[in-house]
């Protein structure tokens, strides 16, 4: 029997970038639909809800996927309260997603004695980040979706991430944050379980397929997983290898796989004509995730009250 392979899916970068399908997207997922391919995707974003999710892949061309199919770093933190501290109560800072994915949770809001502060995307209003700060000085421990400083909203263009509020608040508190999401493992291992849950049975193979090193390659490395990163989003080739680690496949987009789906063959080639194109670009400079820091094991201390 052919081995059965199931795939995690990031979004931006990998589908979509801004409001524009990535050439060859809609014709992969359609491929796993038909063959019954078990996906889902897997996304850092914290502020969208998996119904949100769905309704912006229908407007984009690719119909019908259930809510069921996405799993997003606010359902991760969701699920990661509700195993290790299940009577808990949290102040958040975030969006929508994130609330809901709590109140789906039965986890409370709290904003006079809560056991964590949750940062997520979304703004954070100086008066909102004061009061995460007094909570946090009165023993809440602080608790991020995702270590993402920074994400792209188009090739010109970046936000804020929940890593960059999450450092804010541990610069004026002494604090280190937790970073759920990806690369921590605890984001693969519960999305491995509901892909198998999703499948009836968990897949022989499971492989991440994403756009960026430190989060979607790396996590899959740490998981166990194969990793197949694409050159559609926020990583050039030229840049590959600076990593210590390494993904199992590198492919211009998801489009390079629809044809090996469809007809169950792996190619003979490990990587795609990727390679072949070797131009440099642009790309901005930084470290993006808060996981990159140096020296990650010590504690930060406050910063002098002056200068």
């Amino acid at each position: 029997m052919a081995m059965k392979t199931g795939y995690l899916i990031d979004m931006d970068g990998v589908i979509y970038r801004e409001n524009q399908l990535i050439p060859g997207a809609a014709d992969f997922i359609q491929a796993l639909i038909a063959t019954g391919t078990p996906f889902m995707f897997l996304t850092n974003n914290s502020a969208p809800t998996p119904q949100d999710l769905a309704v912006r892949l229908d407007h984009l061309g690719i119909h019908g996927i259930p809510p069921k199919q996405f799993y997003t770093s606010a359902l991760n933190t969701a699920d990661f309260l509700s195993e290790t501290d299940p009577r808990c109560t949290v102040f958040v800072i975030g969006e929508g997603g994130m609330a809901a994915a709590l109140h789906e949770s039965k986890i409370a809001n709290d904003a006079i004695r809560p056991a964590y502060v949750v940062v997520g995307e979304g703004a954070a209003s100086m008066e909102r980040l004061g009061k995460a700060h007094e909570l946090i000085e009165r023993g809440a421990r602080l608790l991020a979706t995702n270590p993402d400083n920074w994400c792209p909203v188009s090739s010109e263009k970046t936000r804020p991430g929940a890593g960059a509020t999450a450092a804010f608040l541990e610069a004026s508190t002494g604090r280190r944050a937790y970073y759920l999401g990806k690369p921590n493992g605890y984001m693969f291992h519960q999305a491995r379980r509901k892909l198998a849950s999703l499948a009836m049975s968990a897949p022989d193979n499971v492989v991440m397929i994403g756009d960026t090193m430190e989060t979607d390659i790396r996590g899959a490395l740490e998981a166990g997983m194969q990793s197949f990163l694409v050159l559609s989003g926020s990583t050039q080739l030229e840049n590959v290898g600076d990593y210590v680690y390494q993904p199992t496949r590198i492919l211009q987009t998801v489009g390079d796989l629809t044809e090996e789906v469809k007809t169950g063959q792996a190619s003979d080639r490990l990587n795609s004509p990727a390679f072949a194109h070797n131009g440099a670009q642009g790309g901005r400079s930084g470290v993006r995730h808060q996981t990159d820091i140096f020296a990650f094991h010590k504690p930060r201390p406050r910063p002098a009250m002056t200068k």
